[in-house]
């Protein structure tokens, strides 16, 4: 065992929880693990529906971001499968999960995606409140024992590399998508666009 894995292992186990942890405590991280990523696509669309221009170039900008750095998640598992805690048979594992990669997070991607994304997008504040929301995803699943800590450390790694890769292209082409999109949007939306429900 290589000195950073047994650090990784080290961490995990010092923040994993206990069969006497509080059955609130696990309740609370069982829904930051699972349910809070479903606040993403919500405020991406919020950004979408009722957003301007600016912002709707920063949320379709940031769906790319996190979808690159999706697939290359999947790469790295292909290439280098590191397998979850529980299938070492270490600490205790609180939610069900399927035995795949455990490296790296992809709920942790999808939070660092969109929250570099929107940072580096001018919308500071609403990036700074994803990541803020990253850090407890990453706790929760640590927690409940389907992750390690360095598995988290990766995410925003590939989503740093992601960021990096669509950035320059985004500057050529992203105004010409962005209104390529909205034209689409505008057409198949037309009802709601015309009632006042979203915005043009």
């Amino acid at each position: 065992m290589t000195q950073l894995e047994a650090l990784n292992q080290a961490l995990f186990l010092a923040l994993n929880g206990a069969p006497d942890s509080p059955w609130w405590r696990i309740a609370a991280a069982t829904v930051l693990a699972d349910d809070l990523i479903l606040l993403i696509p919500l405020l991406l669309l919020g950004l979408w529906f009722w957003g301007n221009d600016a912002r709707r170039n920063v949320a379709l900008k940031a769906c790319l971001v996190a979808l690159l750095a999706l697939g290359l998640n999947q790469l790295i598992g292909l290439i280098w499968p590191h397998p979850r805690p529980f299938a070492m048979g270490l600490g205790h594992t609180f939610i069900p999960h399927a035995a795949d990669s455990s490296f790296p997070s992809d709920h942790m991607t999808v939070f660092a995606s969109i929250g570099i994304a929107l940072v580096l997008g001018r919308e500071k504040p609403l990036g700074g409140l994803v990541l803020l929301a990253s850090l407890t995803v990453a706790w929760a699943r640590i927690y409940l024992g389907v992750h390690f800590p360095l598995d988290m450390v990766g995410a925003v790694a590939v989503s740093g590399i992601s960021q990096a890769v669509v950035t320059p292209l985004w500057t050529r082409a992203g105004d010409q998508t962005t209104r390529l999109a909205l034209r689409l949007y505008r057409k198949l939306f037309a009802w709601p666009i015309a009632t006042g429900w979203i915005r043009r």
